[in-house]
């Protein structure tokens, strides 16, 4: 597991999730200016400079139910409201569209080119407002200096816990159904063309070389695909072309879109178990979470014309219906959390993590880098 996938998944399900918003939002004709008040809120509280800070620090994934939260959280982050379908909807094509995107990249390495789309295109949001323009480019620096030095089985690695982290979600939604890329049980559908990866060849042929390494002889074979030199690789600074296409805006053109669950008996037991009532440390966890997220506040609206909702379904029928048959295995019971200071609480997780000093001294004194330590250090910012 890498200690660095965290922010590359955080800011990837964030590019999607402003996607869609966007894209509803001129699909409700919303108002301009609310619809632009939106959008830069809530990419302000993405891109908040004491949360980043703590994401880029090397430390696990977040668990999926506390990842889910701050989403949740975050699409809250102005006056626009989702109710439980809605946000269930919205958080599922997330995490679905950036799955389809970290399995199709033809080399590990392109998933920083994946976050570069993302972050090109969360830029052109806030083109006219210079101070949320320059947390953005503050983040894309932090990304090319944490990111680019690393190697390429570094970056397999990131893969593979992405992987991980994905691999026992498979709704379906109808826009990759309709393009013939995910199976009717969820399934993305690797495809067999294109172009190579960056510094391979097409498939097809076998050279046989001399102990002197002299070429000695050349066989063909059938690749079983039809695939094409690579284009050129993209770029890896702040601007330039990416060449590749994964990460930018499906939703540029107004279709419908639909999810449906699939059910698995191995997705449901996994899911049942990540949705058990919360002990207390949980919740504090993710109350000092909020707190260390800053700005991330939901603002509550001052009068009733202020604030409006936004709704992922074609009507509110639909989104009625879909909150009752959700199955419960796919529903996330979100926490409730405080994002303000609490004293009561506070002493709590003191206690706790005394707790925590205490075992570690006498069970590992020498695990500098544990997870109780993460939380210490979020500690001390609070």
């Amino acid at each position: 597991m890498s200690s660095r996938t965290l922010p590359l998944l955080f800011i990837n399900l964030g590019g999607e999730m402003l996607y869609i918003l966007d894209q509803r939002l001129r699909a409700q004709n919303i108002p301009t200016d609310k619809a632009k008040k939106v959008m830069n809120d809530i990419i302000t509280t993405m891109f908040n400079k004491t949360f980043l800070e703590e994401l880029f620090k090397p430390q696990e994934l977040y668990s999926k139910k506390t990842l889910r939260t701050v989403f949740d959280r975050l699409a809250h982050a102005s006056i626009m409201r989702l109710n439980q379908a809605s946000m269930d909807k919205l958080y599922d094509l997330m995490t679905m569209a950036f799955k389809y995107q970290v399995l199709l990249c033809p080399r590990a390495k392109d998933i920083l080119l994946v976050s570069f789309n993302h972050m090109d295109a969360i830029k052109v949001f806030v083109k006219d407002t210079p101070s949320i323009l320059s947390q953005v480019n503050e983040t894309y620096r932090q990304l090319i200096e944490m990111y680019t030095p690393l190697s390429s089985g570094e970056f397999q690695l990131i893969r593979q816990t992405l992987l991980i982290f994905f691999q026992d979600m498979h709704i379906r939604v109808s826009i990759f159904l309709k393009d013939k890329v995910q199976n009717s049980n969820g399934r993305f559908v690797l495809p067999i063309s294109g172009p190579v990866p960056h510094g391979t060849h097409v498939p097809g042929l076998i050279r046989m070389f001399s102990c002197n390494g002299e070429e000695v002889k050349r066989l063909q074979f059938r690749n079983g695909g039809n695939y094409t030199s690579v284009l050129g690789e993209g770029s890896f600074e702040m601007f330039g072309e990416r060449v590749i296409k994964l990460g930018t805006n499906m939703y540029s053109v107004s279709r419908p879109v639909e999810t449906h669950m699939s059910r698995t008996s191995k997705n449901s037991a996994q899911q049942q178990s990540i949705n058990t009532a919360p002990n207390p440390l949980a919740k504090e966890e993710l109350n000092m979470l909020a707190r260390l997220m800053g700005g991330m506040e939901v603002q509550k609206p001052g009068n009733a014309d202020s604030g409006f909702r936004v709704n992922l379904f074609a009507t509110d029928e639909e989104e009625e219906e879909a909150l009752i048959s959700r199955p419960d295995e796919f529903s996330y019971d979100v926490i409730k959390i405080q994002a303000t200071k609490n004293q009561q609480a506070n002493a709590e997780l003191v206690k706790i993590m005394g707790d925590f000093t205490e075992e570690a001294g006498e069970l590992c004194p020498s695990s500098a880098s544990s997870k109780g330590d993460d939380l210490l250090a979020m500690m001390d910012g609070l």
